[in-house]
Formats: C-alpha cells, structure tokens, sequence
C-alpha cells in the first residue's frame, strides 16, 4: 500500500490541468513556482559560498549544497528550471524580463555543472541544452542532435572538473563490475550498485514477464533472488527501488508495466504536438528530462523529485491548453516535436 500510495503523486498532472480555469491562473501558478525555485537556486549558491542558510534541513546540506533534498535530485529540478526558464523567457513581465529569465539559465546551469556532483543532473542538462539548440537551429541542420549532446559532454567536462571526475569515475566503476574484482566491486561504488540492481530487476522481469510480482514487490523479489545467486556477499542491502523507474514498473507488473510508463509518456508528448511553441517546447524539454532521469533513478516512485516532476508537467500542460486567444495551432506545429 505504501508503494502504491507513491504513485498517487501522478494525479496531480490532471488535478492541476483542472483547477487551472484560464491562463492568468496558469501564469500566476508558474511564477509562484518559479520564485519557489529561484529560493532553491539562491539557497544552493550560499551554501556553496557557505553562507548561513537557516533554512536548510537536508543533513549533507555543507557539502552537497543542497537546502533540502540531495545533490542528485535538486541537480535535476534545476536543470529541469533552467529549461523552462529559456523557453518560457519570453512570458516574464517587464523590460528586461527576458534578460532575467536568461540570467537565471545561466546561474542554473553552472550551478549544475560546477556546484552539484549528480551525474543524473548533469546527463539532464545536458540533453535539454542539446534539445534547446536544436530547435534554434534550421530544420535542415538538425540531423546534428545526434551528435550535439557529445560534443556539449565534451565541452563541459573540460570546462568542469566536477563532470569530467564524475564521467572518470563512472567509466572505472562500471569497468570494475565488469570484472568483478573483489568483493566490495558493488557495495563500493553507485555504478557498481545500479548495475547490481538492474541486472536483479531484468532477472525478476524474466521470470514473471506477464504480471510482475505486484506492485512494493522489488525488495523482496531482490532479497529472493540474492539468497539464491549470491550468498557469499549478504551485506548488499535491499533499497525501496532499482534506482531506475522503467525497470521498477517491470518488476512490479512485468513487460506490461514498461508499456504502460511509455504509455503514459507518449500521451503526454502526444498532448503537447498541438501546442503553442514555447509552451510545447517547455512541456517537452521537462518529458525528455523525465525520460532520462528514469533510467538512472526511480524518479516518479521517490518523494520530491517525483512531486517536482508532475507539478511541473501539470503546470506546463495547463499553459498549453490555455493558449492566448490570437493564438492558432495546426498541423505546422507539429514539426517542433521531431
């Protein structure tokens, strides 16, 4: 049941469509939310500078420079805000409202790369910086996307020492799983634990491929499994999630589930193609950030990074749906979602 009540959280994407009647009350509710994230935004840069930040209550708070949550989720919403930020530059009141809104992409993003070690952030950001540049750029030229988000890796992880230690790092945990040396290979570094648990969850998904093992089964579906392939090493402790959603929603209700997570993804995009531009791009740049964020985390299943992410679609959905009057959408929409 308390699985299952975590995933209540998804109502609140059409609970907030809903209660927002018009676009003033849509545009209201982001600005509330945005002054709300630019305070975890200013929050994270004291700490770093280590200013005191009374408010603070995440334990790590001095030295993930993080006011509430971890490094690995606050990372992300900010990348997340600092896409929303650009697209949606052009909805901030005032003269110099759009430079402000730019400014905040800035702080954003370098507070990513430099400030906060969460790989996941850092693969976000950078998928949302590949998508942003791509829609600035000529159709014709956009076959390069799929070569952009290496060259950005490339770009920032010689400008960040923090990026280019934690791409390192990750290229020798995972070549360290891959050989299974020692004993600690999983218990001693977060690559080496998620390998560990996904290859338990695809192990889990085999076996009942059609129903799953129901919905809270993975901690015990991974202890099972463990006391049957791995009784040498019993002190891997058995967490509330695989660190990755897609595979979590496999264990929980077999190849069904995954379907029916991409399901729920595809909807949503399908609900943006017929959208006004920037508040199509905004919605798809928070779905791709998402998408990815899932397959290193089981991003919808936790608290606050899962809250965050259905406020902020629900949000973005209602801004879509309520366009200005002079405002038509067609078919020529469609194109920005390619």
């Amino acid at each position: 049941m308390s699985s299952l009540g975590k995933y209540g959280k998804l109502l609140m994407i059409p609970l907030i469509v809903v209660l927002l009647r018009n676009r003033a009350e849509t545009i209201y509710a982001l600005g509330v939310f945005a002054l709300v994230q630019i305070f975890l935004l200013v929050s994270s840069w004291m700490l770093f500078f280590h200013l005191p930040v009374p408010w603070a209550t995440s334990p790590m708070a001095h030295i993930q420079h993080a006011a509430f949550s971890s490094y690995l989720d606050e990372g992300i919403m900010t990348a997340v805000f600092a896409g929303i930020c650009w697209h949606l530059r052009a909805l901030v009141p005032g003269r110099y409202g759009r430079y402000f809104a730019i400014a905040v992409v800035i702080f954003a993003l370098v507070n990513v790369f430099f400030v906060f070690d969460g790989r996941s952030g850092h693969v976000v950001a950078i998928v949302l910086m590949s998508l942003a540049i791509m829609w600035e750029m000529p159709i014709r030229y956009r076959i390069g996307i799929v070569l952009l988000p290496f060259l950005l890796l490339l770009v920032v992880s010689i400008l960040s020492p923090k990026v280019q230690n934690r791409v390192e790092q990750v290229r020798n945990e995972v070549q360290a799983f891959s050989l299974k040396k020692g004993e600690n290979v999983v218990t001693g570094s977060s690559s080496g634990i998620r390998l560990h648990f996904w290859h338990r969850a695809v192990q889990s998904i085999l076996e009942n491929p059609v129903l799953g093992s129901g919905v809270g089964s993975w901690s015990h579906e991974f202890n099972r499994l463990e006391r049957q392939q791995n009784s040498s090493n019993p002190n891997i402790a058995a967490l509330g999630n695989p660190h990755q959603e897609y595979l979590q929603w496999g264990v929980q209700l077999g190849i069904p589930g995954i379907l029916l997570i991409l399901a729920l993804m595809i909807s949503i995009l399908r609900d943006t193609l017929g959208m006004e531009k920037m508040a199509a791009r905004a919605a798809q740049s928070a779905l791709a950030a998402l998408a990815v964020a899932c397959l290193f985390n089981s991003t919808i299943y936790d608290a606050l990074i899962g809250d965050f992410f259905c406020v902020t679609l629900g949000l973005l959905l209602a801004l879509g749906i309520h366009a200005p009057a002079n405002t038509h959408t067609g078919s020529g929409d469609k194109e920005q979602a390619a």
